[in-house]
């Protein structure tokens, strides 16, 4: 049977090449199954293969910097930098296009593919802004066209080129235009921390509960379709994982961590309860890590000193999660009637005892 290293050896003596081999041990992890050549308690999570990747994305950043350089040379001046901006950002759009033509849709790289997710993004954004510059728009329609520009952007991004983190930026940049949308239509933002308040008068709670939900609909159903993880959509999942969590989290754990009475302690422990249960179901730990990240970052900024026992007990939490994470999962799922799409979760029969 070939391994790994002996793919690694036919690559360094110019056997084959190493989009080859990358695509040869796709194809071995396809048929197997991914959950066969990994751990049992492991969920499938990849940033880059290897050092290669890393050597590329600090090339692209170097690139990247130098490009923004130039064109801070080439078109100073109060009335040309504007006009300069958009153009340089057009002709970067074009030139991430085909790096991603190269990177991602012929060597299948991940790290690179991401990092071209993210210049196409910050590469809308000066389009926008320099735009708006031009146009000379207020900030409310600076914002609203700017998001406006990523989030569409991004979303032609991922349906040509599949990057699966675009989808995160992408659902960062749909928040920003739905908040950019209602400020430009009256919506006041005075006090950013209350705003995110259920209480609070405001449309930006409701909608970045929508929103999360939202995500978290698209998630499920790439998870659904893909239950033992070994394509693309699984990995399309986890990115609006990242996303649903914090943005559903925000809301609630906001408006509770605020109300220091015994009811909203008990009642934000409880929604954390549920949380976790409902991680542990859909066997995603990016939802549940994202949202008591999110979690830990709230009770900070709201209860300050305060904070501490709450911070104590979600660490507690997650270590022992994160230790007995399958057979707790095994012991919940077995218990659980049947429902809608419980047959196209990923498996957990083998994961009642631990090895």
């Amino acid at each position: 049977m070939i391994e790994r290293d002996d793919l690694r050896a036919a690559v360094a003596a110019g056997t084959i090449t190493e989009a080859q081999a990358a695509r040869l041990i796709a194809l071995s992890e396809e048929r197997q199954g991914v959950r066969a050549v990994m751990r049992p308690s492991d969920e499938p999570f990849e940033l880059f293969r290897g050092l290669n990747e890393i050597f590329i994305v600090v090339g692209l950043t170097i690139l990247t910097v130098g490009w923004f350089s130039v064109g801070v040379v080439l078109f100073e001046g109060p009335g040309s930098l504007a006009t300069g901006f958009v153009i340089q950002a057009v002709v970067g759009l074009v030139i991430i296009a085909a790096l991603a033509r190269y990177f991602t849709l012929k060597r299948r790289m991940v790290a690179p593919s991401i990092a071209l997710a993210v210049l196409t993004g910050l590469s809308l954004l000066q389009l926008g802004f320099s735009l708006s510059e031009m146009l000379k728009f207020s900030f409310q329609h600076r914002f609203l066209l700017t998001s406006a520009l990523c989030a569409g952007g991004l979303l032609v991004f991922w349906g040509v080129f599949r990057v699966p983190f675009t989808l995160a930026l992408i659902g960062a940049a749909t928040l920003a235009f739905c908040f950019a949308f209602s400020l430009a239509n009256g919506a006041a933002l005075m006090d950013l921390p209350n705003a995110f308040f259920l209480s609070a008068e405001g449309p930006f709670a409701l909608i970045t509960v929508v929103l999360g939900l939202v995500a978290l609909a698209f998630a499920l159903a790439f998870d659904l379709s893909d239950p033992h993880r070994v394509t693309r959509r699984s990995a399309n999942g986890f990115w609006l994982h990242v996303v649903a969590a914090p943005a559903i989290v925000n809301t609630v754990a906001m408006t509770l961590l605020v109300d220091e009475s015994l009811i909203a302690n008990t009642l934000l422990l409880v929604f954390l309860l549920v949380i976790a249960l409902f991680a542990i179901v859909i066997d995603r730990r990016s939802f549940l890590m994202a949202g008591a990240g999110y979690a830990v970052a709230l009770s900070v900024i709201v209860l300050e000193e305060g904070s501490a026992v709450v911070i104590l007990l979600l660490g507690l939490g997650l270590v022992i999660l994160g230790a007995k994470w399958e057979a707790i999962r095994g012991r919940v799922l077995t218990g659980l009637p049947s429902f809608p799409g419980k047959d196209r979760l990923p498996p957990w029969t083998a994961t009642v005892s631990e090895g």
